[in-house]
């Protein structure tokens, strides 16, 4: 009996003790979580001081006196476009009374800002500031200042805007390259008018483009909440560090999805440095065509993966042709950068600035070649290629997996502005085939043919006939947007 009281007895105090030690444990984690939140609090309240509500208006004639599309007097179309892109905002009701033709409006807008410098500039969007008459900043105790811009570039959606002051509460850069996908974040701006308003989540993706927002793009992807009057606010890591400016969110029911897109600050800074110092941004420029590399290219041009950009056109009198660069090569790197896709390449590119000498590797039949080049300006305007119209078909024709080809006339080459004798013309795709599926038209131009220049159409047939469509044909096509390789097959 003794021997069994002893045992439940000690049975017992190591149950209290095992207790003990779990309570002491939840206790602990629970003092840990509290103080992380009180440090992430801590946080929050320094960068809140140096972000900005920014008020802009814009002054507009309507020469048929009919008022704008303004609901509230709060978002101009810009917000609507880059936020609900699917809705439009509502007609306001026509007036009974004729308005004065020449009567003016003003248009009203709204959006958030970082202070960067504590001389009194500002970091936010183009789309808040680009187009005001009039900007406002309140500041986080209140104060409201007018501002004026510094200088604007639309092709980031980045903007530089100025208020008078000293010593004001800067918020400071981090490194958005360092920043890995899945760290916390916090957005802090001003949606729909509610000013101060702090959101927390996580970078849910690194390197964004083809979004359609911008003409340079490579956005972080965050599911921290952001909306309307978010936009030119600072995304922060926890370090308190500015790492993204928000910039827009992808939606499809007109309200927030969990998916919020920022500018990084590593691309912002360059256009921030350049928007202070000139007025305007200036971007390095190579003077080349470039597309993917999709999983078809990379077996016709016997590359070890999808890597890189590949060079489609290399254009007369620039740093690529120079250089010695040509049609079918694959960038694979820049300086000590991998280049993922065509537009980190041209991201690259761009930031790198004009005049900056470069080193690229690029890989050339199968082996890797390193040039070295000085980059020029990029031209404010670059030229389009004009849109071939659709050919007559007059001439002997030919035709491949559904693709029907005839000669390259003098007037259709002129108009397409390459020289004649450089290609041969689609003059019908039939549905279903190869050729379609692949998304070949009427008025394209075939211009190679397995690397090879196709000069006239018996050269064509030459190498058609010698060719198996089974294992698949590389074409260089020349359309309305400029040249790309298409893998053709049969099916």
């Amino acid at each position: 009996m003794q021997i069994q009281f002893k045992l439940l007895t000690l049975i017992f105090l190591t149950v209290i003790f095992c207790f003990g030690q779990v309570a002491a444990q939840n206790s602990d984690d629970l003092e840990q979580m509290i103080r992380a939140s009180k440090t992430r609090a801590i946080l929050v309240q320094n960068v809140r001081k140096a972000v900005v509500h920014i008020k802009v208006e814009k002054i507009v004639r309507n020469p048929d006196g009919k008022m704008l599309n303004n609901p509230m007097d709060l978002y101009n179309d810009e917000f609507f476009r880059r936020f609900f892109p699917e809705l439009r905002p509502p007609k306001n009701q026509q007036p009974k009374k004729r308005q004065n033709p020449n009567r003016e409006f003003r248009q009203q807008g709204m959006g958030s800002g970082s202070i960067i410098d504590s001389k009194g500039y500002i970091l936010t969007n183009h789309h808040v500031v680009g187009e005001a008459d009039r900007i406002l900043v309140i500041l986080y105790d209140g104060t409201e200042k007018e501002a004026k811009l510094v200088g604007t570039d639309p092709e980031t959606d980045i903007a530089v805007i100025k208020i008078e002051g000293n010593g004001l509460p800067v918020l400071p850069m981090g490194n958005s390259d360092e920043i890995l996908v899945g760290e916390d974040v916090i957005a802090v701006g001003n949606p729909f008018g509610l000013i101060q308003t702090v959101t927390y989540g996580i970078v849910s993706a690194k390197g964004r483009s083809n979004v359609g927002i911008n003409e340079y793009e490579n956005f972080i992807q965050t599911d921290a909440a952001i909306n309307p009057g978010n936009s030119g606010g600072p995304l922060v890591s926890l370090r308190g560090e500015i790492i993204g400016v928000n910039s827009a969110i992808f939606t499809r029911s007109g309200g927030y999805q969990g998916i919020g897109f920022a500018v990084p600050i590593n691309m912002a800074r360059k256009i921030m440095r350049d928007l202070i110092n000139t007025g305007s941004v200036s971007r390095g420029w190579l003077g080349v065509g470039i597309q993917d590399v999709s999983h078809d290219l990379m077996q016709a041009f016997k590359l070890e993966n999808t890597k890189g950009s590949l060079i489609t056109g290399v254009m007369q009198d620039t740093p690529a042709q120079k250089a010695g660069m040509r049609k079918g090569d694959v960038v694979i790197r820049i300086n000590e950068i991998s280049i993922r896709d065509s537009n980190h390449l041209r991201n690259e590119i761009a930031n790198a600035g004009a005049f900056a000498e470069i080193e690229i590797e690029l890989v050339r039949d199968g082996k890797s070649i390193i040039i070295k080049l000085k980059l020029d300006e990029r031209p404010k305007k670059l030229g389009q290629i004009k849109i071939a119209p659709k050919p007559i078909p007059t001439t002997e024709q030919v035709e491949m997996l559904g693709m029907i080809v005839e000669e390259l006339t003098e007037e259709t080459a002129k108009e397409l502005g390459i020289e004649s004798g450089s290609g041969i013309v689609i003059v019908e795709v039939k549905p279903g085939s190869p050729a379609e599926k692949t998304g070949l038209l009427p008025g394209m131009i075939v211009q190679e043919v397995e690397r090879h220049a196709i000069a006239n159409l018996n050269y064509f047939k030459k190498l058609a006939s010698e060719l198996d469509p089974q294992k698949g044909i590389l074409l260089l096509i020349t359309t309305a947007n400029g040249s790309r390789y298409i893998f053709l097959q049969a099916n």
